[in-house]
């Protein structure tokens, strides 16, 4: 899948991530319960429409199931051969397209390439896939290209087969010469809807998204592809943990329920803060401590940064008592809004990476009980005049 990413170009400092991560093209190449009787009506007047959206969904699920055990049954395939099969991860819709995706994806932003060896790379992608997890985010400009060419390598090598997986990537940043980014007809064929229909169309990627496009930009993608009959983009990788809410939980629903674009989020962990490792300053070995990351530095040692530090504080408890860490508590967190499709999780090592998917097992605990608790610790919930959340 390709994303396209819009952009001005960034300061080297505090809005350096933002240039890496705001681009416009976005390219895309366990079982579930069975429902419980329905009355003979149909109906069930005891539900609200929230729990008879979930009934619906419960049903839908059990019909995937009997189609895919179907499929197997036919051609002599074993659930192994399914990208779901034997996984803790569950899947999720893309948007309101028919794409299936992991509902957690590992991502490849300043570790393949950089700050992690490419034996590591591939350790984290083999747990990642034997997890259950089927999508993998890069974009061009990560590590100047080499992250693309890593997470290729490590495919072709595990001789995983590609129509398994959801592979994203973004242009927008590209070479250093003029023609080698942004979006032009030369870097991306034309312009930007026209583009990506002109990409799906040839077979080079089978969906298109935006990555830091704002709500208004995404709604004119929408028209645009509409009335020239092309085709539209089916999601958004946006920011989004405890401390960045507005976008996700206030913008992203409206277009969800209109035009059925989902939300791709990342930096789960807010780029380490959650992770509970800079509560008592920035340690050496970590990302905060590298030179091109001095804005983040800058963040985690400002007002409002031991301002968050303290709220994780108060946040421990909760996730002592779900028995949990603070990042699966995050993580969860962000799985548990109904309009994100998928989480992107960075990790540098196999044990975050492992603790980061144990997540899953935190996601039913998430009751609107606890939900509420957390958001009277945060006090950032963002005001929003219609609640699309059930």
């Amino acid at each position: 899948m390709l994303a396209a990413r819009t952009g001005a170009a960034g300061s080297q400092t505090a809005e350096e991530h933002t240039k890496l991560r705001k681009q416009s093209g976005l390219s895309i190449g366990g079982k579930d319960k069975s429902p419980k009787k329905a009355p003979e009506n149909g109906k069930d007047s005891s539900l609200s429409p929230s729990g008879q959206s979930q009934l619906r969904a419960r049903q839908l699920a059990l019909v995937r199931e009997v189609e895919m055990n179907w499929y197997l049954k036919l051609y002599e395939l074993s659930g192994e051969h399914t990208s779901a099969g034997a996984s803790g991860v569950p899947h999720r819709n893309l948007g309101k397209s028919g794409l299936r995706v992991s509902c957690l994806g590992l991502g490849t932003w300043v570790t393949f390439g950089g700050q992690i060896s490419d034996e590591v790379a591939e350790r984290l992608m083999t747990i990642a896939y034997e997890s259950g997890v089927n999508l993998f985010d890069t974009a061009e400009v990560y590590a100047a290209g080499k992250a693309e060419v890593i997470l290729g390598s490590i495919i072709k090598k595990k001789g995983w087969r590609r129509s398994s997986l959801v592979i994203t990537t973004k242009l927008y940043w590209g070479g250093k010469a003029e023609t080698e980014r942004g979006l032009s007809r030369k870097h991306i064929i034309e312009e930007i809807v026209r583009a990506m229909t002109h990409v799906i169309n040839q077979g080079m990627a089978m969906y298109w998204g935006t990555s830091r496009w704002s709500a208004m930009e995404i709604m004119e993608a929408y028209s645009v592809a509409r009335q020239f009959n092309m085709i539209p983009p089916v999601c958004e990788q946006a920011e989004y943990h405890l401390f960045q809410r507005e976008k996700v939980e206030v913008q992203l629903p409206e277009l969800y329920h209109k035009i059925g674009v989902g939300a791709m989020t990342w930096s789960p962990l807010a780029c380490g803060i959650i992770s509970g490792k800079y509560g008592n300053g920035v340690p050496e070995s970590s990302r905060a401590s590298l030179k091109c990351y001095q804005w983040l530095k800058e963040r985690i040692v400002s007002e409002e940064g031991r301002k968050q530090q303290n709220k994780l504080k108060d946040l421990s408890p909760i996730a002592e008592r779900l028995g949990c860490t603070l990042p699966q508590l995050a993580v969860a967190w962000c799985l548990r809004n109904e309009g994100v499709s998928s989480v992107l999780l960075g990790s540098s090592t196999p044990e975050q990476l492992i603790e980061n998917l144990g997540a899953i097992q935190v996601l039913p605990k998430m009751t609107s009980h606890v939900v509420n608790e957390i958001d009277n610790i945060l006090r950032n919930k963002p005001y929003s005049k219609k609640d699309y959340r059930s």
